[in-house]
């Protein structure tokens, strides 16, 4: 149980990034990969390349997500885990994007991995969320984007983003994502400039 001493040292910043579908994160994660090099990793690309793959984890999961039911915390741990220590040498800071998806996930992060720097929250009204997410489904094809679907994963993120922000208030940075994007970037530079320059 002791592996914990042989964990290589994060000493680059890590951000988590959270939003609504339609939030616009998405945008905002490309725009800082772009301009601080940072690597982004997104837990659910993560689990569909690791389902792509064919490994006998990958069919685990494929089971799991067949059945219905949701992905253990620690397999998701897991994989975040392997993916930040693999990009470790070359990685400015890392951007964890749609996690953690409640806060039970960011404790145990935290305490596996190492402590979030910032978390930036991407807030939009539940109205304008759906509306983007209608209009995006309508060029989209993705089957996910209809409006009951849209409110059950909308009151989904809600119900679990709330504790995760009582938990994090220190270090949560809530940015309105109703407004244009450059303006938007513009705030969440202002959060990340000074990570990079303590770097």
């Amino acid at each position: 149980m002791h592996s914990e001493l042989s964990q290589p040292k994060i000493d680059v910043p890590i951000i988590w990034v959270l939003g609504g579908p339609g939030s616009g994160k998405g945008t905002q994660c490309e725009r800082i990969v772009q301009k601080y090099g940072f690597v982004h990793l997104s837990s659910g690309d993560l689990l569909r390349d690791e389902v792509k793959s064919g490994s006998p984890r990958g069919k685990e999961l494929t089971a799991i997500m067949e059945s219905g039911a949701l992905v253990p915390l620690e397999v998701v741990l897991e994989l975040l885990k392997e993916a930040i220590y693999k990009n470790l040498s070359n990685a400015k800071g890392f951007l964890i994007d749609g996690y953690p998806r409640e806060k039970e996930q960011g404790v145990l992060f935290e305490k596996t991995i190492g402590p979030v720097d910032v978390i930036l929250f991407f807030d939009a009204s539940t109205d304008t969320l759906v509306e983007r997410l209608l209009s995006r489904g309508k060029t989209s094809g993705r089957v996910d984007d209809n409006e009951e679907t849209i409110k059950k994963r909308l009151n989904t993120f809600v119900t679990h983003t709330d504790a995760i922000v009582n938990h994090y208030l220190d270090k949560l940075k809530k940015i309105n994502a109703e407004r244009a994007v450059d303006d938007i970037f513009g705030e969440v530079e202002s959060y990340l400039d000074p990570l990079v320059t303590k770097a």
